[in-house]
């Protein structure tokens, strides 16, 4: 996996090409690494690890599916391909702003952990690893949008409940603080 892994690893780098985090300033690409780094510890597969790696491509930056899809199988097997983009699909917001301009923020949050609740438990995973890297990052550097951010976290965690139980259970203990 560890040569595959770089490859991934660099896909997403030139992906997110100079995407900074928006409160340290660092490379973006760390945070997915991060979330990749939780993924693999709690014992995720090779594929789940590879699209925590690429979790945000489709949602932050131009590449499709289908290119996505492309650039994978140079990597890895057309089946582990088509697994890493059907997850990282799945992890992709659907209800943001641009697409639902008359729905509130609370509304499509609240639609958008509905529609989690129903992706597979792989992606449950890496969306958990996710969200204990984001909910750290926020509550150390914006305590005021803190409390906004992880009352919404709480509301996904209501519907999102069919991944790794340990991280599910880290993600609940981080929220109730």
């Amino acid at each position: 996996m560890d040569e595959k892994l770089e490859q991934v690893k660099e896909l997403a780098t030139k992906l997110h090409g100079d995407q900074k985090r928006k409160y340290t300033g660092e490379p973006y690409v760390n945070h997915t690494f991060r979330v990749a780094d939780i993924v693999k510890k709690h014992g995720g597969s090779d594929n789940m690890v590879y699209a925590a790696v690429l979790h945000d491509v489709i949602e932050d930056t131009p590449m499709t599916c289908p290119e996505l899809l492309l650039e994978l199988m140079s990597i890895v097997e057309i089946d582990d391909a088509i697994k890493v983009v059907t997850l990282v699909k799945e992890l992709t917001d659907v209800f943001i702003k641009d697409s639902y301009p008359q729905s509130n923020r609370e509304t499509r949050k609240e639609m958008e952990a509905m529609r989690l609740g129903r992706i597979s438990s792989e992606a449950q995973t890496i969306k958990y690893a996710d969200l204990l890297d984001n909910s750290g990052d926020i509550l150390k550097n914006d305590p005021k949008f803190a409390k906004v951010y992880l009352k919404e976290k709480k509301v996904i965690l209501d519907y999102m409940d069919k991944g790794n139980q340990t991280l599910y259970q880290k993600c609940l203990n981080f929220l109730d603080k």
